[in-house]
């Protein structure tokens, strides 16, 4: 039998699947790493350690299957997206990446606003100057480590390391070089124009490819390491949203997924490059050739619950331990005794900067109305309530360019908890349904590698053999209508804060 290999190198660890031919997954590994945080808005990780998970998860995953690395026809690479992987020129790391929800390079993106035009800009890469994405990065280095900067010779993304770490190949794909803000994303390719005004060398960056197209095979070095045949190809695979997109089955016009990992995003697909002409919301090239997604991102989604487990929580979890259950699962229970709008307390989910709609590095967390009547439980369902208002925010810009989703397609972790679930179908107004499969990239790029080895015809052909969606929750209306006014008012209180922050920034 065949078997396909998805890899996800995501920013708590990397997962490692292994599927048959009709998407069931054989056997799946995890590995973590840290996140290495500096200064109050840096974020980076170290490549070698999502090397070595990769190692350790391949080799995990081919020993519990018993399955013969020969059988693999190939491999999928998933990751994390904008971060900076700078090689010398024997391809050794030479500093820590800055990862995506960096924030330190805000005053490269007025550079590069300065030098290239704001319209510019949005019209090669689809995008205003982003401190998330990549190009400010390598700016930031440029004038901050010229040392480094002198001594590199190759710019890869996280997932694109791993392919070197594999194949011995400089090389990335669309989906995730649309994040670089250097690729001209309706076109497809490397910009000669943005190259040009920024003095990069276009020759530090990898080839690039469509997403099922096969970018190397692995070598005999990486074989030994991970378990892997020698040979096996390595397809382009995507972006951790346009991999989860894939494993979804959101390759057609009309369909939509949100997604709740340590970002949350907002994703619909569409068949033409639609760009948002204020650059609130991404556009960039998806994994299916010629077709492109519109997304918003909230910066800190996930990792606002994630946040308040670990501070606040320490009951909870160590009940959970006792009883061996997720300590989400007891909180979901808190939360849903709370009432919404969480009388009267507001959260907002800024704790690394805001992508949609506000693009503010400076933005931070906070909580709007608390007092004595609140508690831990009220504090829990807020900031659940606010990840959910701050993903209708992005919700709102989708549907003003035009983009009108029929149902929204839930995954990440978030999609595990009901209160969620029910929270974003009564605010979207939209059904929402889940996936039973919760291996969302790794099954993305799994398809991916299933085109380029020709088990399916094409990406949605490959989407229709394997995906099968859960009944859809309908929204309800006497939540919507409660929810309502504890939206506009969310939706008053950064504007209100905006300047503080910048001032905050500066102390």
């Amino acid at each position: 039998m065949a078997y396909l290999l998805g890899i996800d190198i995501g920013t708590s660890g990397t997962k490692t699947v292994l599927f048959d031919p009709s998407g069931r997954p054989v056997a799946s590994h995890s590995a973590e790493y840290p996140l290495y945080q500096p200064q109050n808005g840096w974020a980076e990780q170290d490549a070698q350690d999502w090397w070595r998970a990769v190692c350790e998860t391949c080799r995990a995953v081919i020993g519990k299957s018993g399955v013969d690395p020969a059988q693999i026809k190939g491999v999928g690479l998933s990751g994390q997206m904008h971060g900076l992987v700078m090689l010398d020129e024997n391809g050794e790391p030479l500093r820590r990446s800055i990862i995506w929800c960096d924030q330190r390079t805000g005053a490269q993106c007025e550079e590069m606003t300065r030098l290239v035009g704001a319209e510019k800009m949005i019209d090669i890469t689809a995008n205003p100057a982003m401190t998330g994405f990549t190009a400010s990065k390598i700016l930031w280095v440029r004038s901050n480590e010229p040392d480094v900067y002198e001594k590199c010779r190759h710019i890869l993304l996280p997932k694109d390391y791993i392919r070197y770490r594999l194949t011995g190949e400089f090389a990335t794909e669309v989906s995730d070089a649309s994040g670089m803000q250097l690729l001209d994303v309706k076109g497809r390719k490397w910009s000669d124009e943005l190259l040009g005004i920024l003095h990069i060398d276009r020759a530090l960056l990898g080839k690039v490819y469509e997403s099922p197209e096969v970018t190397g095979q692995v070598h005999a070095q990486a074989a030994r390491l991970t378990g892997l045949a020698e040979g096996t190809p390595v397809v382009g695979g995507a972006g951790d949203n346009a991999a989860a997109a894939v494993g979804t089955g959101t390759v057609r016009e009309g369909r939509a997924f949100t997604t709740i990992g340590t970002s949350g995003v907002v994703y619909a697909h569409t068949n033409a490059p639609i760009i948002d002409p204020k650059g609130r919301i991404h556009t960039f090239c998806c994994a299916v050739p010629g077709a492109w997604h519109v997304m918003g991102v909230t910066q800190a989604a996930g990792l606002s619950l994630q946040w308040f487990r670990n501070n606040l929580c320490g009951a909870e979890m160590e009940c959970a331990r006792g009883m061996d259950v997720d300590p989400y699962e007891l909180m979901n229970q808190q939360a849903q005794r709370i009432p919404i709008g969480s009388q009267r307390l507001l959260y907002l989910p800024y704790l690394m900067g805001e992508r949609t709609p506000h693009l503010d590095p400076d933005a931070r967390g906070a909580f709007f109305g608390l007092s004595s009547i609140h508690t831990k439980a009220h504090m829990l369902r807020a900031v659940m309530e606010g990840v959910a208002f701050s993903l209708r925010d992005c919700m709102e810009i989708i549907r003003s360019v035009g983009i009108a989703p029929r149902e929204m397609l839930l995954c990440g972790g978030g999609a595990k908890s009901p209160v969620w679930k029910q929270m974003l179908a009564d605010l979207f107004g939209l059904p929402t349904a889940t996936i039973p499969s919760s291996e969302g990239a790794a099954l993305g790029v799994a398809i991916l590698a299933g085109v380029a080895a020709g088990i399916y015809a094409s990406v949605p052909e490959g989407c229709d053999a394997v995906i099968r969606k859960e009944p859809a929750g309908a929204p309800m209306e006497a939540n919507a209508k409660a929810y309502e006014p504890f939206y506009r008012m969310y939706t008053r209180v950064y504007p209100a804060l905006k300047e503080s922050y910048k001032e905050l920034a500066t102390l």
